[in-house]
């Protein structure tokens, strides 16, 4: 199941991220040399009508597009390769960017996609029966808000200084942030009363043994029950793209955490737990399944994103300085960079992977 489910996940997906920058390559008229999906060694593969290699390589780590006048799959320039027609240096600046940024661009649509299909069979979950959903309705048997003063009918109007449109905000707010110390303005019959509070830091272990950390306080909305609302399919699309966001930026604030110390190193996860969480989400059946195929697609378009050389993001960086300095980088400069970029990124996998194989043996825990 695991070695199943990864295939099903990053198969798909690291295609549809490739074909991205292939097909938009096309569009401007650069030839594509190489189609790999996997590094490695070729295991099977063809040449087509426009003379580019679609291959299938042996290790199934994600993939490439080598357009020409590449030096490798990196995409690095190769400086002593002549600039020709149809060359990927050949193209525009602002072409250039459109095909490097069209693999990420592609894994979100895909994400946005799968949510908006969800919406649209499913619908959208809404609390029903409360005026407002910020107004305290009850306590869990442990509450740090109710040990903080915080009474049954208060609302909930902003935390840290920041308002709040809902219950789903100040949950999602909460959740990410355990054992931090907030402080909660609520309305009490028109007053406004700020409440310091420290979240509870709950462990959460679902059927497979994962664990997860959550921020607690301990309050449930005023008589609100969850019902799904019947959105239209072009109503489902803005949804979607907000859930995207969400997630997104649930994202940045765990790289946060991750980087100040309020988390672990050890909660980053690399191909293994992948696999691991694949073959669980399959198991599930279909739905659980697509949602998690959702999930990491929006993780792939997140990380390539980022401005890291030999990333997607990085050759952005390096066209919109380019684009500012009206001239490229010199390819000394450049290729130290790409070098660079992908040391990190080794070096990066090598931390993950090691945190994967810790957590699934005995002494992982």
């Amino acid at each position: 199941m695991y070695f199943a489910g990864f295939l099903l996940v990053l198969g798909p997906l690291i295609t549809v991220h490739e074909l991205g920058h292939y097909l938009v390559g096309r569009w401007f008229g650069v030839k594509a040399e190489t189609f790999s999906i996997g590094f490695g060694k070729e295991l099977f593969g063809w040449n087509d009508s426009h003379g580019t290699r679609w291959r299938l390589a042996a290790l199934p780590l994600g993939g490439y597009v080598q357009f020409r006048g590449d030096m490798n799959p990196a995409s690095i320039p190769n400086p002593e390769a002549p600039v020709t027609e149809g060359s990927f240096q050949s193209a525009a600046l602002w072409k250039r960017a459109l095909i490097v940024a069209a693999g990420p661009v592609t894994n979100l649509l895909v994400a946005i996609a799968i949510f908006a299909a969800f919406f649209t069979i499913f619908g959208n979950p809404v609390i029903e029966g409360v005026e407002d959903s910020r107004t305290v309705g009850q306590f869990g048997e442990e509450s740090v808000a109710r040990d903080a003063g915080i009474q049954i009918e208060d609302k909930i109007i902003a935390i840290d200084g920041s308002e709040v449109a809902d219950f789903d905000a100040i949950r999602t707010y909460v959740v990410l942030r355990p054992s931090t110390a907030m402080t909660f303005t609520v309305d009490r019959d028109g007053e406004r009363i700020d409440f310091p509070i420290t979240t509870a830091r709950v462990e959460q272990t679902d059927r497979f043994g994962n664990v997860s950390v959550e921020g607690r306080i301990g309050v449930g909305p005023l008589d609100g029950r969850y019902v799904f609302e019947e959105v239209g399919a072009f109503e489902a699309i803005p949804l979607a793209a907000k859930r995207c966001w969400d997630i997104t930026s649930m994202m940045i604030t765990g790289i946060k955490q991750i980087l100040t110390g309020e988390r672990s190193i050890k909660e980053l996860g690399g191909p293994i737990k992948i696999a691991k969480f694949s073959g669980e989400q399959m198991s599930l059946g279909f739905i659980a399944f697509v949602n998690f195929a959702a999930l990491i697609s929006l993780n792939l378009a997140f990380i390539n994103f980022l401005p890291i050389p030999a990333l997607d993001g990085g050759h952005l960086a390096f066209y919109a300085a380019e684009a500012i300095r009206r001239k490229p980088a010199g390819p000394e400069a450049t290729e130290w960079a790409y070098r660079t970029g992908i040391v990190f990124v080794l070096v990066f996998m090598v931390v993950v992977t090691w945190n994967d194989i810790a957590s699934l043996l005995p002494f992982g825990s």
